[in-house]
């Protein structure tokens, strides 16, 4: 029995959905990889690898805007309803969150080629203490976030976005500790602004991680989740 052409049209648009979410998928993957990249420059005092990360940012980008072209052109097109236009819409800001993650892994490489570079003594190691934790924090809520969207799994947002209020906690807790090296030792307060800095992308990372997990709920349900309380929210908040 021979397909008919609706059947093909929405076969193809099917493929054009799961293309735009591989897309965001592998944006995602890039994303990652600039973080850890950017941690491991910080670590290892690797200038080189810094401005590395820097230059990547491009690559990034141009996927930023391909994924947001797909986008506009599936719903010129296809004009989808319901479901359909949900997820659309739902990948396009998941795309904006991740460009905004790649933009805060350049920000920690920038500040990496500022403490190290042009002749400026090392931070104290006490300075730096809190930014593996705090990474740590914040690369398992993306890669959560992304496994939800990979899954579509709302048990594994609704966890992501339930650990936005844990790297909040230990952002503040960084910030004091730090202000009072600086109140101690003046001494401190160029290089401790600059670690400021990399907690406070790594913070940011974060809120676009459970932004991106907020997305997955809307995706899935078809609920907007925004405005709840995160350390509240439970399956039962996500159902229609």
């Amino acid at each position: 029995m021979p397909i008919s052409q609706d059947a093909h049209t929405v076969k193809q648009f099917d493929t054009q959905l799961i293309n735009l979410r591989d897309l965001v998928l592998e944006m995602g993957g890039l994303v990652e990889n600039q973080i850890q990249r950017a941690i491991t420059a910080l670590d290892e005092q690797n200038l080189s690898a810094a401005h590395e990360v820097i230059s990547r940012d491009q690559i990034i980008n141009n996927l930023h805007v391909k994924a947001d072209e797909d986008s506009v052109n599936l719903i010129a097109r296809r004009q989808p309803m319901g479901s359909d236009l949900r997820m659309i819409i739902a990948l396009s800001k998941i795309v904006a969150d991740l460009e905004r993650i790649g933009d805060k892994a350049g920000k920690i490489a920038r500040m990496t080629v500022k403490i190290y570079d042009g002749g400026n003594s090392p931070p104290n190691v006490k300075l730096l203490r809190d930014v593996a934790p705090m990474t740590r924090l914040a690369t398992t809520m993306l890669h959560g976030g992304l496994d939800a969207l990979a899954r579509l799994d709302v048990e594994k947002a609704i966890e992501v976005a339930q650990s936005d209020d844990v790297l909040d906690e230990e952002f503040h807790a960084a910030l004091r500790r730090l202000i009072t090296y600086m109140m101690e030792d003046p001494r401190t307060i160029g290089q401790a602004l600059n670690v400021i800095f990399i907690i406070k992308a790594l913070e940011r990372i974060g809120d676009h991680a459970n932004n991106i997990a907020e997305s997955i709920i809307y995706l899935v349900k078809g609920k907007d989740v925004r405005y709840v309380s995160t350390d509240a929210l439970t399956q039962d908040d996500v159902e229609g």
